[in-house]
């Protein structure tokens, strides 16, 4: 059995492993920052700690949020770093059988190979998405991550 977070993003349900999780937070005031990638929609202090917040509707379907006010921060720990990922709704924690993964149908996401798997379940199938994969796979997020680095530096 495995525990992931179901969230929505654009009209679909997406789901991240729940050990990737650090916190849901209501989104606040996020400080928009210049000349980043339109998927950053600016930085956020949650908990002491400054984390770059991103589109995930941006990322997944180019269409931006139109405002987060209402929306929800999931605070991911990837390798890379820790990032916010706004989304409409943190829905539920769901323990998954080993069995309803699948990766049948992912040969069509071939562009997106941050989608880990499917979860298939009774009555809904939910994108699993590997969240180490999803920041690698950004394009400036070397950028991004010195960046943060450079902001924490000047708070110490």
């Amino acid at each position: 059995m495995a525990k992931v977070v179901v969230f929505h993003a654009g009209k679909e349900e997406y789901a991240l492993p729940i050990e990737n999780i650090v916190s849901i937070e209501k989104v606040e005031e996020v400080r928009p920052i210049p000349h980043l990638p339109s998927f950053v929609l600016g930085l956020v202090k949650v908990r002491g700690e400054l984390l770059p917040v991103l589109d995930l509707s941006d990322i997944l379907y180019n269409t931006s949020v139109e405002s987060v006010t209402g929306m929800f921060l999931l605070v991911v720990r990837t390798e890379t770093m820790h990032v916010g990922l706004v989304v409409k709704e943190a829905k539920e924690i769901l323990e998954v059988a080993d069995e309803s993964f699948t990766n049948v149908g992912l040969l069509a996401y071939s562009k997106t190979n941050y989608f880990s798997s499917i979860i298939n379940l009774e009555d809904a199938m939910i994108t699993q998405i590997d969240p180490d994969v999803l920041v690698e796979s950004l394009d400036g997020i070397k950028e991004i991550k010195d960046y943060v680095n450079e902001q924490k530096a000047h708070q110490n």
